[in-house]
């Protein structure tokens, strides 16, 4: 009787997880949408990026700010060096000519959330746009993300990040599925109410609502909307601004990536306690969307251990189902061509992957071991 509950309650873990708080927030938006009154408006804007050791990227990324559809006198791009040792204060030293760009440069690296910090202490715009060294934004995307400043409710707007190249479009494979899906979910998030985070690569806030980070946080891009949605504005998601990425970093970058993130997912619970209580207006949101997500490796683990000691037919063939999509991972970690099931265990290998991560995760939370930014 006791297995039989373990192996429902972890489903019911699993399913609400990726299923039922989908569905929930997809019959939200149907019965109470909030749609965004979009303005035309064009106030001052700093773009501001942190950056450590990136000389092979900045050049681009500047010149590709640089060319955003947006009004040159009321664009600055404000870049933080955080103790870089190779060619970038040169780069940017050369860049530092035209008068749109301001740098920051720190002798010793700090981290990334004390160099937004210094970034947005330096910038002198009244909404501030955040991005990335690697990503390309698109040219219009600057614009789309503002004009949702003309609703007053909006305090910050993210965009989206397409995993894959501008000429070929999105990869729906890997990472690339699993992206897909966390973007509707964002997306129907922002249809009825506010995303929980952003989209670190793309997304702008208000200045005035915008407070310090504290000193290490790992998932900035989740703790700046949720200080914006505290203090009574929304946070949305615009699909028309987009950044264009790699979807293939290699597996144990993607790998170190993804515990990092989820390493944040904790340490946001010991930087901000108020998350969960009745200060956070989207405490059932941020709980289902980021905490639940940290619980589903045990559900998993608790799943397959029950359909091991239930003996009826339907656990046999769970059980069964459970090792044929752990074996279907392994197919597609080994590059096993499998035909049709090719896709199926493409997508089987990322969520493997995804939730050994929270595992690593877990283990980094308990034994106290933090995870640093890295390039």
């Amino acid at each position: 009787m006791k297995m039989r509950w373990v192996f429902w309650l972890a489903a019911a873990v699993i399913g609400y997880s990726y299923l039922g708080y989908p569905a929930w927030l997809w019959l939200r938006s149907r019965w109470s949408p909030r749609p965004v009154r979009r303005g035309s408006g064009e106030p001052s804007v700093s773009a501001v990026m942190v950056v450590r050791n990136e000389e092979a990227a900045i050049a681009h990324k500047l010149e590709n700010l640089l060319t955003l559809d947006y009004p040159r006198e009321k664009l600055e791009v404000v870049v933080v060096s955080d103790g870089s040792s190779d060619g970038t204060a040169a780069i940017l030293g050369e860049f530092e000519r035209d008068p749109q760009v301001r740098t920051v440069m720190k002798a010793e690296s700090q981290g990334k959330a004390a160099g937004l910090n210094d970034g947005i202490q330096a910038a002198r715009g009244e909404v501030l746009f955040f991005t990335d060294v690697r990503q390309q934004i698109e040219r219009g995307a600057l614009r789309f993300l503002v004009e949702n400043f003309g609703d007053p409710d909006v305090g910050a707007a993210s965009g989206e990040l397409m995993l894959g190249d501008p000429a070929s479009g999105e990869t729906g494979k890997g990472m690339g599925l699993y992206w897909r899906i966390e973007k509707k979910v964002r997306d129907l998030e922002s249809a009825s109410g506010s995303v929980v985070g952003a989209t670190g690569a793309i997304y702008c806030a208000r200045r005035e609502l915008v407070d310090p980070l504290p000193e290490g946080t790992i998932l900035d891009d989740v703790l700046l909307p949720m200080q914006v949605v505290r203090r009574g504005a929304r946070v949305i998601f615009d699909s028309r601004a987009r950044a264009w990425d790699s979807p293939n970093l290699g597996g144990s970058r993607e790998f170190s990536r993804k515990v990092r993130t989820l390493s944040g997912n904790y340490q946001l619970l010991q930087l901000a306690p108020w998350l969960l209580s009745s200060k956070n207006a989207i405490r059932f949101e941020f709980v289902s969307h980021k905490l639940s997500r940290l619980a589903v490796p045990f559900a998993l683990l608790g799943l397959l251990v029950a359909s091991m000691f239930l003996r009826q037919p339907f656990y046999r063939v769970a059980l069964v189902a459970q090792l044929g999509f752990y074996l279907l991972s392994l197919a597609a970690w080994g590059e096993i061509k499998l035909g049709p099931l090719s896709r199926l265990a493409d997508a089987a290998r990322t969520f493997v992957v995804l939730n050994s991560a929270a595992l690593v995760a877990f283990v980094n939370f308990v034994t106290g071991r933090k995870a640093v930014w890295v390039r």
